[in-house]
């Protein structure tokens, strides 16, 4: 009897086949894939270079910058003069520079781009 068993369970072990080299990359399902861009591609807008105004000027330069860099380096100078209310981080308490760019003393991290987008214009 343990002849006909160790026969049974020979034939009922599956051979181990390489699952990776015989299978294609799967498609992505609902994904779009962006279309390359050529060399004249026009930037979106979060890339597009825009003038701040003097009073933003004062804070992140007068050159040119995408609005993700201006926000960066709004950032930078809060952290840098210790700006952001201890007790609510979301609060960004303005020196003398960033009350002529927000128009007042307090706003939220969220208000703050607003007042950003304000002070920002093409280039």
């Amino acid at each position: 009897m343990a002849k006909s068993t160790t026969k049974t369970a020979e034939k009922a072990a599956p051979k181990a086949a390489p699952k990776d080299a015989e299978k294609p990359a799967p498609a992505a399902k609902g994904k779009k894939v962006a279309a390359p861009k050529g060399d004249g591609a026009k930037p979106n807008a979060l890339q597009q270079p825009l003038k701040p105004s003097a009073e933003l000027a004062a804070v992140v330069g007068t050159a040119a910058l995408p609005r993700g860099e201006v926000v960066s380096k709004v950032w930078e100078y809060i952290k840098k003069h210790n700006l952001q209310n201890p007790e609510n981080k979301r609060e960004i308490l303005a020196d003398d520079k960033l009350k002529k760019v927000f128009g007042k003393d307090k706003c939220t991290m969220f208000e703050m781009n607003k007042h950003l987008a304000a002070h920002l214009k093409s280039a």
